[in-house]
């Protein structure tokens, strides 16, 4: 599977901002998909994600409420709507995706098809 994120750039904190990430080669709907977010020098944080033939979403501390995981079935792509940004969730956002759920959802090491991560940042 083949991702490709976009959508990154610069944003003032309370604004907002969509992130697509384009995905080739599996659909969307049967794929395990999910999103992280690494700063430098940190580990990547498990963002949210979608369970495959569902529509359950999981998402990660402190973000439910403020961001919101879909899928685009026409454009076969993954979205992450972000509201009230805060500076601190200035990051570089990977899509990643798998063949199959796992349990262990919310870790990097699941995932073996991998965007290559956009950027964005958000300013006080």
């Amino acid at each position: 599977v083949q991702l490709q994120a976009s959508g990154g750039g610069s944003v003032q904190a309370g604004g907002s901002l969509r992130l697509p990430c384009a995905a080739s080669g599996g659909s969307v709907r049967s794929l395990a998909v999910v999103w992280f977010r690494r700063v430098p020098g940190k580990e990547h944080e498990f963002v949210a994600s979608i369970r495959p033939g569902t529509s359950t979403t999981y998402y990660g501390n402190s973000l439910k409420g403020r961001f919101t995981i879909s899928r685009d079935t026409a454009k076969n792509a993954l979205n992450l709507q972000m509201n009230d940004l805060k500076p601190e969730d200035t990051a570089i956002y990977y899509c990643a995706a798998r063949r199959f759920w796992s349990v262990l959802y919310h870790s990097p090491d699941q995932y073996s098809d991998w965007g290559q991560g956009t950027q964005f940042t958000v300013s006080s």
